[in-house]
């Protein structure tokens, strides 16, 4: 009976064979329900693909429809709705394809030319325009034009002369101080001057005196409220004197006003646009970025007692050091438009600042007085041969403390982040403290472990939110300066701490930034600029970081609307006073720009420097927006967009004849700016 059994059929089946078959049943029946259950798996997985690539694209719709609202609302969509109802009107008209003239295209290079052309040009209609609201003004304010020469080519006094005699605005004199030149072409050319216009005065120097002591000269025969200056080799755009007594029209009580400026070769073509901030005292230390075309009043020239020999070559960056600090920030007025053709030739600054060697050292000396004259503790030391300053601040003794803070979840780079700073800061006085939001990787702890006694880790076991994170983190340390610092940053430069400490430390600055550059040595962050993109972005972001950047802007420390907090260090009392990092709205993005932002509408500027540089390994340790982070950068776009609104357009250390289009200081196309008879 163990031995045998009988099937339904009567047929004789040994125990073993039946029990081998149902084992073999058994295993088929198991192997069904796995692949049954493997598809099932797959499917499920494939309906969460096909749920995320869902999410992905609605979350890349809802950004463009923001992006496109956000153009759709723009001046610049506004400036060319004329052209497209043009473009319009031309293609319903045309009953089948034809040659039509091409309407004014972008053109590729960035041709300054075709800007030229299109924005900077003026029509008979705009010059009558810019005459009858000059005429209009309540005060026919005289202009003083001073001119001190010294054997320059003939052509080019011819020019220099005639774009003054083709002002647009009437109530000029022209003050030329011949300094002793000793070409008779010279001298008969501005005797026939003199003689041809009552408002052309001349004085002949006995000997030459240099480019101080002329101007001076012909300063004395001033008569005027406002004074210009005007090199014998350059030229006036010939709206220039009406946009000066229009501006002052405009702002009374201004005591400065400067324009942007361009250059001209020898041939007469424009070039090398240089569109500048508005007022930087800071930049103005650095570099003398007002140069041409500076209007100033005249009484507060003569209360500082005109130009000052011994300052050749940077006798007008002297003088507005000088004026400046008679006058409120209000007070220096900037008009962005290209007033002033510098000239270039082989003996110019405008071709080469070593062309004149001197002119560097006096604008050194320019600004060391100015310091002195202010009460200012600093070095000034030449950026090479450049023309450019660095001012390098004095730090007090005690040093403030410095509470360093770094987030961090199982950063990769953590390591490289703190082995930097611990070994090459020269500035002592610091606590560092890592917020390490759930981290899991087992090295990563282990190294926090192992630094116990030179950091502190604050456990932060909430969901991300980089914002909460640094708010938390600085709740609970001790330092009177904040240092932020991303957890995939790296230390290059011992002294950038003490560097951005010293620019803290000066009145009314709340916030400093740091040149961060990629691996691969071009530039990351050297500033925030506001409207690019929508909301900001990074000025002279992908350049060299051994470039001079845009007129020198990465080889000088300046003011700007906004930093990274990639690294930044902020006083606490600033801080405090704007409640750190907004963590409602802004929880991952932005929320360092709009701190700079809340910084700046209590009464705080913010500088960047050159000065403090490090890596940055950027989205490294960060990942792609994508998902629900996508969905979350388009909603805090919308919020800064609509807490911030026109003032992300009007970024004043950022010139509105510059694009939002891009990170490198190219033209707009057109610029933010009214037309040249609305100005």
């Amino acid at each position: 009976f163990n031995k045998v059994a009988v099937d339904a059929h009567g047929i004789r089946v040994s125990r073993d064979e039946l029990q081998q078959e149902v084992l073999r049943l058994t295993s088929e029946r198991d192997n069904v329900e796995q692949r049954r259950a493997a598809e099932v798996l797959a499917s499920f997985q494939k309906v969460r693909q096909i749920e995320a690539e869902h999410r992905r694209l609605a979350a890349l719709v809802e950004s463009r429809e923001t992006e496109i609202a956000a153009f759709r609302n723009s001046k610049t969509f506004r400036y060319t709705a004329n052209l497209r109802r043009l473009y319009g009107m031309l293609r319903r008209r045309a009953p089948e394809p034809q040659v039509v003239p091409a309407l004014p295209a972008f053109p590729p290079d960035g041709s300054y030319q075709t800007w030229i052309d299109l924005y900077d040009t003026l029509d008979d209609v705009a010059r009558r325009q810019i005459a009858t609201r000059a005429h209009a003004m309540a005060e026919q304010l005289k202009i003083s034009v001073i001119m001190p020469v010294y054997n320059p080519p003939p052509a080019y006094l011819r020019a220099a002369v005639d774009s003054v005699r083709n002002q647009i605005y009437p109530n000029w004199e022209l003050c030329i101080a011949d300094d002793a030149s000793t070409e008779t072409e010279i001298r008969a050319l501005l005797d026939s001057y003199a003689a041809s216009d009552p408002r052309i005065k001349l004085v002949r120097r006995e000997e030459n005196g240099h480019i101080s002591a002329a101007s001076n000269s012909a300063l004395a025969m001033a008569t005027g409220g406002w004074v210009v200056c005007l090199d014998h080799d350059d030229v006036l755009a010939e709206h220039a004197l009406a946009f000066v007594a229009l501006c002052v029209s405009d702002q009374p009580e201004a005591g400065i006003v400067y324009s942007d400026e361009d250059k001209v070769d020898e041939s007469g073509q424009r070039r090398e646009p240089y569109f500048k901030p508005d007022f930087d005292p800071l930049l103005l230390l650095g570099q003398n970025y007002f140069n041409h075309l500076t209007a100033l009043r005249r009484d507060l020239v003569d209360a500082v007692g005109g130009y000052r020999e011994g300052y050749e070559g940077s006798q007008d960056w002297d003088l507005v050091l000088r004026v400046t600090e008679m006058l409120e920030p209000e007070q220096v007025r900037h008009i962005p438009r290209v007033l002033y053709h510098w000239r270039v030739h082989g003996q110019s600054t405008a071709s080469v600042i070593s062309a004149k060697p001197y002119a560097m050292e006096a604008g050194r000396r320019a600004a060391v007085d100015h310091l002195e004259r202010t009460g200012r503790s600093a070095s000034v030391m030449r950026v090479g041969m450049s023309g450019h300053n660095r001012i390098s601040w004095t730090i007090p003794d005690p040093a403030p403390k410095v509470t360093i803070v770094i987030p961090t979840k199982d950063g990769r780079l953590i390591r490289e982040c703190i082995d930097s700073v611990l070994t090459l800061t020269t500035y002592t006085n610091y606590e560092m403290v890592v917020v390490d939001n759930f981290s899991r990787n087992f090295e990563t702890l282990e190294y926090l472990r192992a630094y116990d006694d030179r950091l502190t880790v604050l456990r932060y076991e909430h969901p991300f939110n980089y914002a909460a994170i640094n708010n938390y983190a600085v709740e609970h340390s001790s330092g009177d300066v904040v240092c932020l610092l991303n957890d995939d940053t790296e230390v290059i430069s011992g002294e950038w701490l003490s560097e951005m400490v010293a620019q803290l430390l000066q009145p009314g600055v709340g916030a400093v930034g740091a040149k961060l550059d990629y691996d691969d040595g071009r530039v990351q962050h050297a500033g925030v600029v506001l409207g690019i993109g929508g909301v900001a972005g990074h000025a002279n972001r992908m350049e060299n970081r051994l470039s001079s950047g845009y007129f020198g802007n990465l080889q000088v420390a300046r003011r700007m609307s906004a930093v990274t907090a990639a690294c930044m260090v902020v006083r606490r009392d600033a801080w405090e006073q704007v409640g750190g990092f907004d963590v409602v709205n802004l929880p991952v993005a932005f929320n360092d720009v709009d701190l700079c932002l809340r910084l700046g509408e209590s009464g705080w500027s913010i500088v960047w420097t050159p000065y403090a540089e490090l890596l940055h390994h950027e989205s490294i340790t960060r990942g792609p927006d994508t998902g629900p982070r996508a969905d979350g950068f388009a909603s805090e776009i919308a919020y800064m967009q609509t807490r911030w609104g026109e003032g992300l357009t009007e970024d004043p250390y950022y010139n509105p004849n510059l694009t939002f289009d891009a990170e490198n200081y190219t033209l707009a196309w057109p610029p933010r700016t009214a037309g040249l008879s609305d100005s």
